[in-house]
């Protein structure tokens, strides 16, 4: 879903240091440029090993996954039976209410450990950690009615359907808060894993520019090996990572420089024996093989791994954009927005008034969009700006453009044509919520791509075009990655990749994130 800034730029000291070691040729140069390798000051502490920052981080996760589930637990004991400890469950041989919050308790926390919720490489980044702690909460939930009909103890379904959504709901707030402040950590430089990417120089060059943009994904590239014979000078924008040996010597660069994962991309440099046997030179290191499949952008959902006499093979389910789960998503969303604008009615209703009593002009404003398979609609929003905002549009094209640095998307910071109220409307994005309509009719979907406007489509190529083979959204990954501070290029990426790798579960940890943003008031201008 999910769905997403670059590593701290090195000192004028630590870039004067990096100038004397750069590469040279023959490999008993670059012996001795390694023995003089520092890792960049981007991160000074570990993510493995007993003292490294991920044993601690994962330790602090359980402190908070324990004090969030005793605290729901027993409020929910409270609300159904008081303060008496004592009240019995109902049915042969039952145990007291106590017992059974306890056990509850145990249990929601040793599977949120079997689940691997606390693993290091799911925190900070990405869907996983969510939908790990979704899934250990509804085993719990499973485990107890399971448990419940064999010994025919009639727990009571208010008490279990208050404590283990309240429950779920608060292991999710707390984990999104502690990912907030891995977000923060990372963004000084901090909580980062040291990795040796291996490969062709222009896929290791790609490699680190990605992973430099995915900043809060935790990786920091200390250097690369390079094919023999490649020219070992990298591009200027990465022409400060250090080219530290060939191949051949990688697993030995690894161990000296203190990476703590070895990035392997594809190349035919690298035999399947080869390869087998860069494995086996890591074992016991304590560096760990990331290997990277020549396909990019491909979500957890659609590959499989299928081992065939040794050789891992990796299977990618082609991306379908019809069928029984695109029929109950439409028939979800159609049910959330009946609900969401049965609730939402007074609240949209004051809007209504303060956006006629503050600036003259209609409630709503309406724009044909283009959905999906390139059907135009009429979108709806709460008017947030001046009746002549369209007019302006080209006299402030310009400044938009050098607002967000994108020739497609007109936004601006400081849109002069939003009405006060409209301010508020846009920071909290309550002015999207007349889409609700549109998902009530068919033509959006709760989570989906941007809609575009028909002049962008005409800019768009092929390629692009393939964001309209699901309904737009009123959210989507673009929303809760950055919003408006989005350029063109990071929203058409994320919208291709949800696109291409949507399922329900990611979906509801996008609202979730949504919810979030939106209260954070993030990127909504």
């Amino acid at each position: 879903m999910g769905p997403y800034g670059d590593v701290r730029a090195h000192s004028g000291a630590a870039k004067a240091q990096h100038d004397a070691r750069r590469p040279v040729a023959g490999v008993a140069a670059m012996s001795e440029q390694v023995k003089g390798f520092a890792p960049s000051a981007v991160s000074t502490q570990r993510m493995g090993g007993p003292r490294g920052w991920a044993r601690k981080y994962s330790a602090r996760l359980l402190v908070v996954d324990v004090v969030a589930i005793v605290l729901v637990m027993a409020v929910a004991h409270m609300v159904k039976f008081g303060p008496d400890p004592l009240e019995p469950v109902a049915g042969p041989s039952a145990p007291a209410y106590v017992w059974v919050t306890i056990g509850i308790s145990v249990l929601w926390v040793v599977q949120l450990g079997w689940g691997r919720s606390r693993e290091p490489r799911v925190l900070g980044h990405g869907p996983q950690e969510f939908q790990r702690v979704v899934n250990a909460s509804w085993h719990t939930l499973a485990i107890v009615a399971i448990v419940g009909f064999l010994t025919q103890w009639q727990v009571s379904r208010g008490y279990l359907l208050f404590a283990i959504p309240l429950g779920t709901i608060a292991l999710l707030g707390c984990r999104a808060l502690c990912r907030r402040w891995i977000h923060a950590q990372r963004d000084r430089g901090e909580l980062q894993a040291q990795v040796l990417i291996v490969g062709p120089r222009r896929t290791s060059e790609q490699m680190i520019r990605r992973l430099r943009h995915a900043r809060r994904a935790g990786y920091n590239v200390i250097g690369v090996c390079l094919p023999r014979g490649e020219d070992s000078h990298l591009a200027d924008d990465v022409a400060d990572v250090p080219v530290l040996g060939t191949l051949e010597s990688a697993a030995d660069r690894a161990k000296v420089v203190g990476a703590e994962y070895l990035l392997v991309s594809g190349t035919d440099e690298l035999s399947l024996r080869e390869a087998r046997q860069l494995g086996w030179e890591l074992e016991g290191s304590g560096v760990g093989l990331i290997v990277l499949p020549a396909m990019v952008d491909v979500a957890g959902p659609r590959m499989r791994m299928s081992p065939v006499e040794g050789l891992p093979l990796l299977h990618v389910e082609t991306a379908g954009f019809t069928g029984g789960r695109y029929i109950l998503k439409t028939a979800i969303d159609r049910m959330a927005a009946a609900l969401a604008l049965a609730l939402l009615a007074v609240p949209m209703l004051a809007i209504a008034i303060a956006i006629r009593l503050t600036s003259p002009g209609p409630v709503f404003f309406t724009q044909v969009r283009v959905g999906r398979d390139h059907r135009l609609f009429t979108m709806y929003k709460f008017r947030s700006m001046y009746q002549d905002a369209e007019g302006q549009r080209d006299a402030l094209a310009g400044l938009s453009r050098m607002d967000v640095g994108n020739e497609v998307l007109f936004k601006m910071r400081d849109d002069p044509r939003v009405t006060p109220v409209g301010h508020f409307l846009r920071r909290y994005s309550l002015d999207e919520l007349p889409q609700l309509i549109n998902t009530l009719r068919g033509e959006m979907s709760i989570v989906g791509p941007r809609p575009p406007l028909p002049l962008e489509v005409e800019a768009w190529d092929e390629s692009v075009s393939r964001r309209q083979l699901v309904k737009p959204g009123i959210t989507g990954l673009w929303q809760v990655s950055g919003r408006s501070d989005l350029t063109w290029e990071q929203s058409v990426q994320l919208d291709l990749y949800y696109a291409e790798n949507w399922n329900l579960g990611g979906d509801l940890v996008i609202i979730f994130r949504t919810i979030w943003a939106v209260v954070a008031a993030r990127g909504a201008y």
